[in-house]
């Protein structure tokens, strides 16, 4: 699959797998591709794959759906303080 087609594949796996709004999915993955997280993909589509972006959507979700959830409710890890 191309970079954007995974990047989109990414965006679905988190919204069916983690019951995520698909602005929030989106938002995740745009903040992952702005830390440059798929760099490498973009470089070498071979990686593209439907496993990988299996991988990636627990990762992105992982990593920056903390922050997401941070947002949207203002508290941090210590419950707002």
């Amino acid at each position: 699959m191309s970079y954007e087609q995974h990047l989109d594949e990414v965006t679905t796996l988190i919204t069916e797998k983690y019951d995520v709004a698909d602005d929030e999915a989106i938002a995740m993955v745009m903040r992952a591709q702005a830390d440059d997280f798929f760099s490498g993909h973009d470089d070498d589509t071979s990686i593209c794959t439907l496993d990988r972006a299996h991988e990636d959507a627990r990762i992105v979700f992982r990593q920056y759906g903390k922050t997401a959830k941070t947002a949207k409710t203002g508290k941090g890890a210590k419950g707002g303080r």
